[in-house]
């Protein structure tokens, strides 16, 4: 099977499943309890709520626009997916009756945004989305100073205040509450363990160290150049010497075995670790299901 054919396997479980579960979250968690969600889901959940036009009519119509516009501006595919993706929830709502699992308002925040995060999650990882809002907010930041996350924000205060004045303060409040928990699934499911992290490493065994971890690791790595001073006791300055600073980028699972081999070599080695929110090219390992 070609990587071509297998690819195109993995987009298609991906956007299913998360056809599913984001449509499990919405008719059977909010929906019923007059909760909302942020971006075009929560515009189209405003409506539906206050009007007698079907959740699955209002979620293929208000994305339409955003699918011109990702056609036009981001990619075709990406648009093609994004389209098969939109309308495959709005058949999904349609035609299967999901069960209301709970009245508990709290519940209902956490576990709708929990399912309605996943799906969102999973179409990302199959390389498409199920709000339009992303597409605009991408499209407006290659236009102004701001980043991707300020242009939804922006989006979803104006939102949330909506469904404050049309749904009153609780209903909008546990919908923040449910754009949150969502907000935070998505990016476990798009990051999740194999995000990627930058390993910074100071040792005076620092040719051992390099050697380990491209030989074992097959990692690529940085070497910066730094000077270690040492304090007396009476804050006199007692030495300086030159030394290697090691920098390299793996994923979460690999951390516990950037930190093995190291202590293998020098177990006074330094290291510490942070979050990378996207690298490309190098010796860098390709991370699974996505990109």
């Amino acid at each position: 099977m070609s990587g071509v054919i297998k690819e195109n396997i993995k987009s298609i479980f991906f956007i299913t499943a998360g056809i599913f579960s984001a449509s499990f979250g919405l008719e059977g968690f909010l929906l019923p309890s007059h909760f909302i969600d942020g971006g075009v889901t929560g515009i189209s959940l405003l409506v539906a709520l206050t009007t007698k036009i079907s959740l699955s009519v209002l979620i293929l119509i208000i994305n339409i626009p955003f699918i011109i516009l990702a056609f036009s501006q981001i990619s075709r595919v990406f648009a093609i997916k994004t389209f098969v993706a939109i309308a495959g929830m709005s058949i999904v709502l349609a035609l299967v009756d999901f069960p209301v699992i709970t009245h508990d308002k709290l519940l209902i925040a956490i576990f709708g945004g929990l399912f309605l995060g996943a799906g969102v999650g999973l179409s990302v990882r199959g390389g498409s989305v199920l709000d339009g809002t992303e597409i605009l907010a991408l499209y407006v930041t290659r236009r102004v100073e701001a980043s991707i996350g300020d242009m939804l924000m922006v989006f979803n205060v104006i939102i949330f205040c909506c469904a404050a004045f049309i749904l009153g303060i609780e209903s909008a409040l546990y919908s923040i509450l449910t754009y949150l928990a969502a907000g935070k699934i998505i990016d476990y499911i798009v990051e999740g363990v194999e995000e990627y992290t930058g390993v910074t490493i100071i040792s005076e065994k620092s040719a051992k160290v390099k050697r380990v971890l491209m030989t074992k690791l097959g990692r690529g790595i940085t070497i910066y150049k730094g000077k270690r001073s040492i304090i007396g006791k009476h804050a006199d300055l007692e030495g300086v010497s030159d030394m290697e600073i090691i920098f390299t980028i793996v994923t979460k699972l690999e951390i516990g075995k950037v930190k093995r081999l190291v202590n293998e070599v020098d177990e006074h080695a330094f290291i510490y670790y942070f979050p990378i929110s996207s690298a490309k090219g190098g010796v860098l390992k390709r991370r699974p299901l996505h990109e």
